[in-house]
């Protein structure tokens, strides 16, 4: 699985729209969406927001976690915690993408948004990198880990699975001592 497939997958979560149209309900495989009445809200997938937003047919509400306050705290957390701590959605960082290249407008302080998921981003795989080194040091069998989403643990899973196995290729190959 490539980053795309994670973030196509990110696409189908929900997200409140405003409609500025009418329209009756949608009938798609994953559910019915609608009906589409302007100013109420509605729930559509992500996908379909970014396809009303870029036609002006919407103005999208961000999630209550895309806010500075909100993000600095999340920030906070994980910085002061040795472990992972849990993220406000499972896709934070491709929905905030996504949503930042279809509609900063519709975010409040978008580049601050921007900066933070960025720092919290490259704070939480310093984190993992760190984890994973201790882990190959370690010469473990397994490890848990919570709280990581499937873009972070994609990010990193080639190069584990490749070290994994290049040490293990390697203690193959050490002549055993005689003793």
């Amino acid at each position: 699985m490539d980053n795309d497939e994670v973030e196509f997958i990110a696409e189908n979560e929900l997200i409140t729209v405003v409609p500025n149209f009418q329209y009756k309900t949608f009938y798609l495989i994953g559910g019915d969406i609608g009906p589409f009445e302007p100013s109420v809200p509605t729930q559509v997938p992500l996908w379909l927001a970014v396809h009303f937003r870029q036609r002006q047919k919407c103005r999208i509400e961000c999630p209550s976690w895309i806010n500075v306050e909100k993000l600095e705290e999340i920030m906070n957390n994980e910085k002061s915690s040795d472990l992972f701590t849990q993220m406000p959605n499972p896709h934070y960082m491709e929905i905030t993408n996504i949503l930042l290249n279809c509609a900063p407008q519709d975010i409040p302080r978008a580049d601050e948004v921007k900066t933070l998921i960025k720092d919290i981003w490259d704070l939480r795989i310093a984190k993992l990198r760190s984890s994973m080194n201790e882990f190959i040091k370690s010469e473990s069998l397994h490890a848990k880990v919570n709280n990581l989403t499937l873009l972070e643990i994609n990010t990193v899973r080639n190069l584990l699975t490749k070290t994994l196995k290049e040490l293990h290729n390697l203690k193959q190959h050490v002549p055993i001592a005689d003793e």
